[in-house]
């Protein structure tokens, strides 16, 4: 592993553990060359992952790219930073669980879309409106009343 702060290949593992989730492990590194001491994660990856864009263009799948768009439709909400981790994984393991191995990002934006739905309602909507492109203030409205629609589907039980 590189170190990010001198570039030497000369590094060390001083601790390791398991995320939360379990779906990754944590490790401890130590730059022999330079003292610096940083973080880095080991994730299962079931195969790789091609986004086919809108324009037809083929580029590699990124979590990072995906962690970073969450975190902007998440900014200064109060959403447990475990909560997003896991949130991220799940998607992670829904787009690679597939069968495929190249993915829309029509099929990443309904991914990402369905998992902050359940994860924030504001979120969800700041998601979406990039997404979809959203013009007008009915385009809001709309989303909204999706959510609604969901929430009110969700009160109704049974009574006998």
């Amino acid at each position: 592993m590189r170190c990010p702060s001198c570039g030497s290949l000369d590094t060390q593992v001083k601790d390791s553990r398991p995320t939360e989730d379990s779906s990754a492990i944590r490790r401890r590194r130590l730059c022999l060359a330079c003292g610096f001491r940083f973080t880095t994660f080991e994730r299962v990856q079931l195969r790789e992952l091609t986004v086919i864009k809108r324009n037809g263009r083929r580029v590699p799948f990124d979590r990072d790219k995906l962690a970073r768009s969450i975190e902007i439709a998440l900014r200064k909400r109060n959403v447990d930073p475990d909560r997003v981790e896991q949130t991220i994984s799940k998607i992670v393991r829904d787009l690679e669980s597939l069968g495929e191995g190249e993915v829309t990002t029509e099929t990443i934006g309904e991914t990402v879309m369905a998992h902050l739905r359940d994860l924030d309602d504001v979120a969800y909507v700041r998601f979406a409106s990039v997404y979809r492109n959203f013009r007008e203030a009915k385009d809001f409205e709309q989303a909204l009343a999706e959510l609604a629609g969901e929430e009110d589907e969700e009160d109704v039980t049974p009574t006998r």
